[in-house]
């Protein structure tokens, strides 16, 4: 999908896909076991062949969501790394860094343009429109991380909000995206969403953690990367709650290193990971649920699949990378 007629573009926009650089593949993986997850029988009366053919048709098109899911994801990096001046990304050298800021923005664009004449020959308004959303939702976190009043940085309202358009919502969007082209009912493909969407808000409170907690070498990125770049996060957020006069520190920026020193010194004396930690376990919670609320089901490949994502909502909280 994403080869280019042009060779620069081609391996520009090939670079995060290359083997090494590919990342988790998270995304796709949580929502090709989702298609499984709800592959409820149909009726027996369908003759095997017919019933073949269709699910066959339907897993291809659903495989086609966590394509362009992580090619949306993909672009919204390419993008980020040119907006944050990064210089690496996966523990690898970023697109912009090695190619530069022109390219890596064209790659991104590239990207999105292949997503969306994916997201077309499905033939579904529907998720058509779920997935235009996300990428403006991408967009919109974005620039409300930019643009915030001090009052905005120390709101974890807003942090949530700003959290799930930059993260939870193309996970969560996608996720639906998956239960409507099963043509589930509008109660199972919203369950499917809150599993997305919680799904994603604890994997980035959980990022958010270890960007304090965490070392350069496993996370392949700087520790305190958020902070250096003025971005307060959840940790900060809660504990500001308990040493209010953090706040001050916060609404200077962190332009001062000095500064950084104090926010941390605070951040040890308060429970601010702790409670982060402690809101990403309530977010897998009740991504659980969501799945447990699924229509009941004694299929074998289903069963395995719904454990899985109930197995995944751990790994998430507990990784350390």
């Amino acid at each position: 999908m994403v080869v280019a007629e042009v060779p620069k573009l081609a391996s520009a926009a090939e670079y995060f896909f290359k083997m090494g650089a590919e990342g988790k593949r998270f995304r796709p993986t949580v929502l090709l076991l989702m298609a499984s997850a709800l592959n409820m029988p149909i009726s027996q009366s369908a003759a095997d062949g017919v019933f073949n053919t269709l699910s066959n048709e339907l897993r291809t098109r659903q495989q086609c969501i966590a394509e362009i899911t992580e090619m949306i994801h993909v672009a919204s990096l390419l993008h980020d790394d040119v907006l944050d001046d990064a210089d690496t990304r996966r523990g690898i050298g970023s697109l912009n860094f090695i190619m530069g800021n022109k390219l890596a923005v064209l790659a991104g664009d590239f990207l999105l343009s292949r997503a969306c004449v994916a997201l077309a020959s499905l033939k579904n308004t529907e998720v058509v429109s779920l997935l235009a959303t996300v990428v403006e939702h991408l967009v919109t976190g974005e620039t409300m991380q930019m643009t915030t009043t001090s009052e905005q940085r120390r709101s974890m309202e807003y942090y949530l909000q700003k959290t799930y358009y930059k993260t939870a919502s193309l996970i969560s969007n996608s996720c639906k995206a998956i239960a409507l082209l099963a043509g589930q009912t509008a109660e199972v493909s919203i369950l499917a969403y809150e599993y997305g969407r919680n799904l994603g808000l604890a994997f980035q409170l959980i990022d958010d953690v270890l960007d304090f907690t965490g070392t350069s070498a496993s996370l392949g990125k700087g520790s305190l990367s958020d902070i250096r770049h003025g971005i307060v996060t959840a940790p900060l957020l809660f504990a500001i709650e308990e040493f209010p006069q953090l706040s001050e520190v916060v609404d200077r920026g962190f332009d001062n290193p000095a500064d950084v020193d104090i926010a941390l010194e605070y951040l040890q004396k308060s429970r601010g990971i702790e409670r982060t930690r402690e809101l990403a376990a309530e977010h897998a919670n009740r991504a659980v649920e969501a799945i447990e609320a699924f229509p009941e089901s004694d299929d074998e490949d289903v069963i395995i699949s719904r454990r899985a994502l109930v197995d995944l909502t751990n790994r998430v909280i507990t990784r350390t990378k």
